[in-house]
């Protein structure tokens, strides 16, 4: 009788380069895996703005314990400081609604009016007593977007005071707008 060997089905050669690509699949989803379960969370803007003729006002959602203590604006290309104030005067400012170049709504404005013609892109931040957030606004945007009264420009959309303050978690409950 004679004996005839076959080879497996992909050969020894075959069978080894399967096994590697096996490995390197595994890896590669763990490292996917790995990456995407640390990466940070992309939340919705909490920070809205409206540009009304000469007026520029933001509306950054709170909780209510928390009070702004400043506000910054800067170009966005270039990071150049454009304007900022500390220490909102009204219940509104220190409640998130704040009027940008607006002198005697603050304890310490910057000086100079409003620039006649805005930056392209303003980084808005605003600082409370326990952190502060931001987000950068498109002036184009903002300027052609037809907003309601009470009505806030975000880079996720209009949004009311009212739907902005229901993006803050605190201790269980939402904010409340000023």
């Amino acid at each position: 009788m004679h004996e005839v060997r076959r080879a497996g089905r992909f050969g020894p050669v075959g069978g080894g380069l399967v096994a590697v690509g096996a490995v390197v699949l595994a890896a590669a989803g763990f490292w996917f895996f790995v990456a995407h379960s640390m990466s940070e969370q992309i939340a919705p803007s909490r920070v809205g703005m409206r540009i009304d003729g000469g007026e520029v006002t933001v509306r950054a959602a709170q909780c209510p314990h928390e009070r702004v203590l400043r506000v910054e604006v800067r170009d966005d290309a270039s990071e150049r400081l454009v304007w900022n104030a500390e220490g909102p005067r009204t219940a509104q400012g220190r409640g998130g609604l704040l009027a940008l170049w607006k002198a005697d709504d603050y304890e310490k404005p910057a000086a100079g009016p409003r620039p006649a013609e805005l930056p392209r892109r303003l980084d808005v931040l605003v600082d409370y007593s326990d952190g502060g957030i931001g987000a950068v606004f498109d002036t184009a945007a903002v300027q052609a977007a037809r907003m309601p009264a009470g009505s806030y420009w975000t880079p996720d959309g209009v949004r009311t005071a009212q739907e902005l303050d229901r993006l803050v978690p605190c201790d269980g409950a939402t904010a409340a707008a000023p």
